[in-house]
């Protein structure tokens, strides 16, 4: 059961008692010692996981321009717009996340976030499933991937809330598995005497983990057909986007991706791209500086197509996938891992010390039959909370949301007051029960409406 080297997790076996030994077995039960080894080979070869051969910029839908291809834009949402109606669209949200570097305890969607009355990310998104679902006049499931690490406190947290107004009925949680990390020299890691540390497998393990779970059985008996997919940590993220959905369908896409032009170089984003006749997503940290810097004739980033973690999903391509036993590669990021020391005693290093493993949902795209790789405004639809501060924290997320709503009211013709940097001098916010986006805004707002900061549009 314990390959050579591995030893050292039954150091304190004479103490755990029955109970421990029993825990420590299921674990060791489950590792896939030829998988960890082959990873921790790879990492010591520094082989990258993709052959980027005959790289090229991938064919991108963009954002329109013409009054062409505004005009063109309607019936495109005029597609996704009747799936909606027909109650074939499901929103999926991964959040199986631990949520370290913005350093909390509880599941990251339990974190406050609304600028005026600090309503929690899950409570947000809840907020326009609620609305997307009055819309249509049609149910709008709503699937939650956790993880053994914040599971059962999401499902509390929900219950705890009465799920934010949504029928329990419609709100499937499950799981996704775990995988264990490794030191740097191989070797598994202990961070309890009876208990082998392990996180999360990545957005990446959904595939699978749809299918075990039940939740795809569940959305084939609802007639469920396209997957809304998006992580938690996105505050500004347009839950089934009708014209998203529509590009989707039009282009017959088995999986489809928002991208917006990278903000420079380095930017922790993918970027999606072509290799020969497959569309797929290469991660930052496996793209060379000669790609990442490479520049076209007018001076833009060449490979500028960012991956914004939005995607469109069939449920007959997950399906597919998980019949054809597609197996996403595992990418391995050196990380900080809670360890016991000598002693026994736990230690949580702030240097990097071990392996951690993750698969990435993007590598389904190469997989993909067809795809629509559709540009967006980031600004309108992307503040990722991955920071305590800094770059992509709660800070920038909360100017983001003020700045987009007062990008709404201006073009309801209201006036709102900015500072000499452009910022809006005050608070603003708009529950997605009130609008949820701007057109909405315009038809509530009377012509005689006043902005007076802060202020709060609510149900």
């Amino acid at each position: 059961m314990i390959r050579n080297g591995h030893g050292h997790v039954l150091r304190w076996w004479n103490e755990i008692g029955e109970r421990g030994r029993a825990r420590l077995l299921q674990q060791l039960s489950s590792i896939d010692f030829d998988e960890l080894d082959s990873l921790s080979r790879r990492y010591r070869e520094g082989k990258p996981p993709v052959s980027l051969e005959g790289i090229e910029p991938a064919d991108v839908i963009s954002l329109p321009k013409t009054k062409g291809e505004i005009s063109a834009l309607e019936r495109i949402r005029r597609i996704g717009e009747e799936a909606f109606r027909a109650g074939e669209v499901a929103a999926f949200l991964v959040a199986g996340g631990q949520a370290t570097r913005l350093g909390i305890e509880t599941p990251k969607g339990t974190f406050k976030i609304t600028p005026i009355k600090k309503k929690t990310i899950f409570e947000h998104h809840a907020e326009k499933i609620r609305a997307i679902s009055k819309r249509y006049g049609k149910p709008f499931p709503f699937y939650v991937m956790t993880s053994e690490t914040n599971g059962e406190p999401t499902r509390e947290f929900f219950e705890r809330h009465r799920h934010f107004g949504l029928n329990p009925a419609d709100v499937f949680f499950f799981k996704q598995d775990m995988m264990p990390a490794l030191d740097l020299e191989g070797r598994l890691v202990l961070d309890a005497k009876d208990h082998i540390f392990a996180s999360p497998n990545g957005h990446g393990g959904s595939i699978s983990s749809l299918e075990k779970s039940g939740a795809l059985a569940d959305m084939k008996a609802r007639g469920i057909k396209y997957l809304s997919y998006f992580q938690v940590d996105n505050v500004l993220i347009k839950i089934g986007d009708p014209i998203f959905i529509g590009y989707h369908i039009a282009k017959g896409a088995e999986m489809s991706v928002k991208v917006a032009p990278k903000r420079d170089p380095e930017e922790k984003v993918g970027v999606v791209c072509r290799l020969g006749d497959i569309t797929t997503v290469i991660e930052y940290s496996d793209l060379p500086k000669e790609h990442k810097y490479a520049l076209n004739k007018d001076g833009s980033l060449r490979f500028s197509a960012g991956n914004l973690a939005i995607h469109v999903l069939s449920v007959s391509f997950v399906e597919r996938l998980n019949a054809e036993k597609h197996s996403l590669p595992f990418h391995i990021a050196e990380k900080a891992i809670p360890f016991l020391d000598d002693r026994g005693e736990l230690v949580k290093p702030k240097q990097k010390n071990g392996l951690k493993f993750e698969r990435f949902v993007f590598d389904a795209l190469s997989h993909a039959q067809a795809s629509a790789i559709v540009e967006v405004n980031r600004d309108e639809e992307f503040a990722p909370i991955k920071n305590a501060d800094g770059e992509d924290s709660p800070e920038t997320a909360r100017d983001l949301m003020i700045r987009l709503y007062a990008k709404w009211l201006e073009g309801a013709g209201m006036q709102i007051p900015h500072n000499a940097g452009g910022r809006v001098k005050g608070l603003l916010e708009i529950s997605p029960l009130f609008a949820l986006d701007a057109d909405e805004l315009k038809r509530k707002l009377s012509p005689s409406f006043e902005v007076r900061l802060p202020l709060y549009l609510g149900p």
